[in-house]
């Protein structure tokens, strides 16, 4: 750790080189609500190459000459701010943005607003805008966040319906969902028809694609870093909808104008009412419910402090039979302080829980079942801003986790448990964005994470058969994994509206999901890296181009990319998924990914939108499975298309559709079958040598707004899901024929025809 230290000031000290005596500093909020905006333009306007843009939390810092310096301020659907100030010394300056209401050029998606792709060192992010979600047509017509994210080149959904998904060959596991910096386990509501993130209560929303800054770790493949609204800090005010199976609502307004605010949103779904008309399911429960909060007070220009909250719950019965109830619970508190105008600090303490629990009533013997991950995290970081060439981000993270895989209990007594485990988690990260000149534009930082597993719980050594030879239980730590994780990130600008961007990033992974599902589902379980099972490594190489065409109306980019990963886990073969002792069921190896992405977007005009195209393959090479030759992860799908259109025809209406089409994922199906002692037994040679039949599917929606006014908005959404009714497979299922037994057939299951769904959204 002092050597880190060290290093990351003698890099501090050297970045002064540079260093300009007159600062200017502050922070930029949104008039009408006062919320911080996130990548505002702050430049000079004699040579915008001296700029900025605002951090997450609205804060800026820029270096300018002394004397008389006209700035502009610009943020997409913002009205544009210039003014002239004379600078003797350093001074601190907020502004207050007004929004522009009707402006059809707004940018759908970009990877930061306004600072576009060619300018950028980012390579392989994406931003998400609120105006994009709204837009898009989804399942039940519910507005989705990761429903948008799986329209994007190099991310896959995990299956229809689902809120699951993967990017660039990783699995459903290695992608990094982030809440307020609280992590979320399970993202999906409804067995995956809607997400855990409710729109009304997201402010903007950051896909990293592999190739996060270091102070994101412990996944592979991506980030998903979702941020909550602030609540209006002006006015008080109340917005929601009511659909058909789902409501929410949302209430905001300050507690001390100016100063302080709140956000409470709630929302539930009421699918159980439609069952109550149909006397087999009358007695059945599906439904759940959410519930979003966040306080934040301003004690000075220098000191903030935000409160947030999340706790969402799905309830599934059967009848009094059976039942299952899961869920996320995290709680945020964040502490804001500036040092001075080139020194800002984020103090956060995070907590996260994400819990299972079956109930199964047979009577004679009824028994529940309860799986639980626990996390409590704390998290200190800077930024400093020494210059216009150098933004530095440097800290520390640690994090307890208390993980209890399943335990069974009958009359309140446990009759069987997989081992609770708890572990440790730290990380010291450092990066700095580096303006070399007016064409490069270098990322470059180091993240350096330690493991701990911890003992006073059973461990376990195994053989090469994996059975038990010993097992361990002392105090202490058990075993202690160091991981050095480079990040680097390299923007050559070809001219003013090409470039080509190169990046290495090495991430590692503690925490690993286990599932022989392509799909989410609630009772897959979370294991801790240990003793056996080692850390997952990934190295992945990413190279883009990127070119602004026709006044920066349509933006080109390619990316191609390879990563390669050690220490992937999957099932062996006939594995026993009860086993108590999961290790026994596991084999370990290698994995690799690697494809290419093509995506053109459109940005300005009332017709707007994107096509992207993935071409790609994942692969794992694992001894004892499929011979250990190289075989298809579940994961993996060949082709990926993603066709989407918005069109506002006027003020009051706007329409779009999304064609979607992916290869069949790969799935092992049996090969032959044979019988012993009239049971029929099927055979099973190549791990995942099959594949589903391919999806696609057309959506349509259609949104016309009622009554708009300053004060009030009141509009009705229409959707059609799956337009033309593709039957897309579900499961397959393999019966013996009942015409001929010597013969197997293929049961196909879909799960949707045509979806149509209605809505009326209201603010005031």
């Amino acid at each position: 750790m002092k050597q880190f230290l060290v290093t990351v000031i003698l890099l501090i000290q050297f970045s002064f080189y540079a260093q300009e005596d007159i600062t200017l500093s502050g922070f930029i909020t949104d008039a009408k609500t006062g919320e911080s905006l996130f990548g505002v333009n702050i430049y000079l306007e004699s040579n915008p190459t001296i700029g900025t843009i605002t951090n997450e939390y609205g804060f800026y810092s820029i270096a300018l000459p002394k004397g008389e310096n006209k700035i502009i301020v610009s943020y997409i659907t913002y009205s544009t701010i210039s003014i002239s100030l004379k600078l003797n010394e350093s001074l601190n300056k907020n502004f207050n943005l007004q929004e522009e209401i009707e402006s059809l050029d707004e940018v759908i998606i970009s990877a930061k607003k306004h600072q576009n792709q060619v300018n950028e060192t980012a390579i392989s992010v994406e931003r998400i805008s609120s105006a994009t979600i709204k837009k898009l047509p989804v399942l039940f017509g519910e507005r989705d966040v990761i429903k948008t994210i799986q329209l994007l080149p190099g991310v896959t959904s995990a299956g229809d319906g689902q809120s699951g998904f993967t990017v660039r060959g990783g699995k459903l596991d290695q992608n990094l969902m982030l809440l307020d910096d609280a992590l979320i386990y399970n993202a999906s509501h409804l067995l995956g028809f809607f997400s855990t993130f409710n729109s009304d209560a997201v402010k903007d929303v950051t896909l990293y694609k592999g190739t996060a800054p270091a102070q994101y770790g412990g996944r592979l493949a991506s980030v998903v870093d979702v941020r909550m609204k602030e609540g209006n800090n002006q006015k008080f005010g109340v917005s929601g909808g009511i659909g058909l199976i789902s409501s929410r609502l949302n209430v905001e307004g300050p507690i001390q104008k100016g100063k302080s605010s709140f956000l409470i949103t709630a929302r539930r779904t009421y699918a159980e009412l439609f069952l109550k008309f149909t006397e087999k399911f009358e007695d059945h429960k599906l439904y759940f419910y959410d519930f979003n909060t966040k306080i934040n007070y301003k004690f000075s220009e220098k000191d903030q402090l935000f409160v947030s909250g999340y706790f969402g719950r799905d309830v599934l019965a059967l009848s009094g039979k059976f039942g299952i109830d899961w869920g996320n619970a995290t709680a945020t508190i964040r502490y804001n302080h500036l040092f001075n105008d080139k020194l800002f600090s984020n103090t956060s303490l995070i907590y996260s829980n994400y819990d299972y629990n079956i109930d199964i009533d047979n009577n004679a013997d009824p028994f529940s079942i309860l799986s639980q991950v626990q996390d409590f995290n704390i998290k200190q970081e800077f930024q400093y801003f020494p210059n216009n060439k150098n933004k530095w981000r440097f800290g520390i993270n640690a994090i307890l986790h208390t993980n209890n895989p399943g335990e069974i209990k009958s009359d309140s007594e446990i009759e069987e448990q997989v081992e609770i485990r708890n572990s440790i988690e730290t990380a010291l990260f450092v990066s700095n964005d580096w303006v070399v000149n007016d064409k490069i534009k270098i990322n470059y930082g180091l993240r350096v994470s330690n493991f701990a597993a911890l003992g006073d719980s059973d461990y376990y050594e195994l053989d090469e058969n994996l059975e038990v030879t010993d097992t361990i239980n002392k105090s202490g730590i058990i075993e202690n994994y160091i991981n050095l994780e480079p990040r680097l990130a390299i923007n050559y600008k070809l001219n003013n509206e090409s470039s080509v961007k190169f990046a290495y990033t090495r991430n590692s992974q503690n925490m690993h999901l286990v599932q022989n599902s392509v799909t989410t589902t609630p009772t897959d379980k979370w294991i801790t890296s240990n003793n056996i099972i080692k850390p997952e490594i990934g190295d992945q190489f990413t190279l883009g181009y990127v070119k602004n065409l026709n006044n920066n109306t349509f933006e080109f980019s390619v990316e191609t990319y390879y990563k390669w990963m050690q220490n992937q886990i999957d099932y062996k073969d006939s594995a026993n998924e009860r086993d108590p002792i999961i290790e026994k069921q596991l084999l370990y190896g290698d994995g690799r990914a690697y494809g290419i992405e093509l995506l053109l977007k459109k940005k300005k005009g009332k017709f707007t939108g994107w096509l992207g195209y993935t071409l790609s393959r994942s692969e794992k090479q694992i001894d004892k499975i499929n011979n250990g030759e190289w075989y298809a992860a579940r994961q993996d799908r060949t082709h990926d298309i993603s066709l989407v259109g918005m069109y506002d025809i006027n003020e009051r209406i706007n329409v779009s559709a999304v064609w979607t089409f992916q290869t069949g994922n790969a799935v092992t199906f049996p090969s032959g079958k044979y019988e012993i002692e009239g049971q029929t037994v099927f055979l099973y040679t190549e791990r995942n040598g099959y594949r589903m039949p391919d999806y696609h599917r057309l959506d349509l929606s259609l949104n016309y707004t009622l009554k708009k006014t300053e004060n009030y908005l009141s509009e009705i959404s229409v959707g059609l899901y799956n337009a033309y009714g593709r039957e897309n497979a579900y499961i397959i299922n393999f019966e013996e024929s009942e015409t001929d037994p010597n013969k197997i057939v293929a049961v196909q299951t879909a799960l949707f025809k045509y979806v149509p769904s209605i809505s009326w959204n209201f603010k005031f």
